[in-house]
């Protein structure tokens, strides 16, 4: 029997814009640009290298999730989704997605946390591997339970929750130098496909 892996990146890939910034600009309009433009010299200093980019990452969630209990999240996530699923999600890439065999096995890998990407895996019908949130109890306190999933640690995360030697043949679609590792891993590689 022929076994089918896709591996979906999401931000860009899936949707058409960041939603680490969609989600956050989103779901606190009156704060987000103040913060963001406190944001722009360490959003620089990644580029450079000279600050790693997931502890900026974790300290801009934190400015706006930290100290927030998991249900008042999961509605902010939901009502994020309900808002902008149409506006953010691809066509091309629904329509693919929503044409899998239902045999298939289906998986969005994403550096995003898992607090406002797990809507979107639950209406398109995959699973998800991504940067998890760390709570305390109920409370999110700012900290990841998981590396970046971005990169190398795309692929190891992806070889930790997967058994590949499963699958005869292996999809993988990205869209940034970030996909390349797991784009490497697959039978199939697309790169910028819905777009």
């Amino acid at each position: 029997m022929n076994r089918k892996l896709y591996l979906f990146d999401f931000d860009g890939t899936i949707t058409n814009k960041d939603t680490l910034f969609d989600f956050l600009n989103f779901t606190f309009p009156t704060t987000y640009n103040s913060v963001f433009i406190k944001y722009i010299p360490l959003f620089i200093a990644t580029k450079f290298k000279l600050i790693k980019a997931e502890e900026v990452k974790r300290k801009f969630i934190n400015s706006f999730l930290k100290n927030k209990n998991k249900e008042e999240i999961e509605i902010l996530a939901d009502n994020y989704f309900e808002n902008r699923k149409n506006i953010i999600i691809r066509p091309e890439a629904l329509k693919y997605i929503t044409n899998l065999s239902k045999e298939d096995n289906k998986y969005i890998v994403t550096a995003s946390l898992d607090l406002w990407v797990k809507p979107f895996a639950n209406y398109l019908g995959l699973r998800l591997i991504s940067t998890k949130a760390d709570f305390d109890g109920n409370i999110f306190h700012g900290k990841f339970k998981t590396p970046n999933c971005n990169y190398k640690e795309k692929v190891e995360r992806i070889v930790k929750e997967i058994q590949l030697s499963q699958f005869n043949e292996i999809y993988a679609f990205g869209d940034t130098k970030g996909d390349k590792y797991m784009l490497e891993l697959a039978t199939h590689p697309h790169f910028r496909y819905f777009e």
